[in-house]
């Protein structure tokens, strides 16, 4: 989301994760849901509804509705559009890139996810696209260890992407979660490998990397929270909450 709420590089206890796991788990059935239902003619409104229905009825609440004032459960971001788009009665047409990113709380814990997907039928260069900033969010995670810094992760996603000829999206970033969706550090997407702050067994963090075919640049509309790319190309988002363990890091969010 557009604000970070910085709440201190928290180590959590085996019971903060415990709940942690289960806000993950509910995040990553409302994913599973929300592919399964897109496809060309639905609106991002209908998408939305189905992500809230999926949160509640497994008994968590969504972590974006009313969060600094986002009027929706998911962000729903179509083609250009990079983050932090509002769902609307907008349908989704065939070729076009999807991106959502959902949240949930459980037992007063965070869980944070997004991912993206092509409706209908797609160019390979969106498809190459989808995949690389997968790939991208698999690169970083796997930097996620105990002793090693945030650094590391960004640096991992920088290069992948940049070697990829993407730009790599700097003005947003990655962040702790815990009680609150946005905690301290910021995990930005770009940076040097052995800086910034050291991980430590317990942390739990945010990583989502966010690709453009063009620049890296970006710009917000008048709506006061869709980013959209500097030059109007298209752009996907991966995103998964994790928690770093002694065996490295835990993915919370998978499907």
């Amino acid at each position: 989301m557009r604000e970070h709420k910085p709440a201190g590089i928290t180590i959590k206890s085996a019971r903060e994760l415990d709940w942690m796991r289960e806000a993950g788990r509910v995040v990553a059935l409302a994913k599973a849901r929300l592919l399964e239902a897109v496809e060309p003619g639905i609106t991002t409104a209908e998408l939305d509804r189905i992500a809230e229905k999926e949160i509640r009825d497994m008994g968590a609440v969504p972590s974006f509705k009313g969060l600094y004032g986002f009027p929706a459960t998911i962000c729903a971001s179509v083609n250009e559009e990079v983050v932090h788009g509002i769902p609307s009665k907008r349908a989704v047409k065939s070729g076009e890139v999807l991106k959502i990113d959902v949240g949930a709380i459980a037992g007063g814990y965070h869980a944070d996810s997004a991912f993206s997907v092509g409706v209908g039928e797609i160019s390979e260069a969106t498809q190459r696209l989808i995949d690389d900033t997968r790939e991208s969010l698999r690169l970083g995670i796997e930097r996620a260890r105990a002793g090693a810094r945030v650094g590391d992760i960004s640096a991992a996603v920088q290069g992948y992407g940049e070697q990829r000829g993407y730009g790599v999206v700097r003005q947003w970033v990655g962040h702790g979660i815990g009680r609150d969706l946005h905690e301290e550090p910021q995990v930005p997407n770009y940076g040097v490998a052995g800086k910034g702050p050291l991980l430590r067994e317990g942390m739990a963090l945010a990583i989502e990397p966010m690709l453009n075919i063009g620049t890296w640049e970006t710009r917000l509309l008048d709506d006061g929270w869709t980013v959209v790319t500097a030059d109007g190309a298209l752009s996907a988002h991966f995103e998964d909450t994790i928690a770093i363990t002694e065996n490295g890091a835990d993915v919370l969010t998978a499907v």
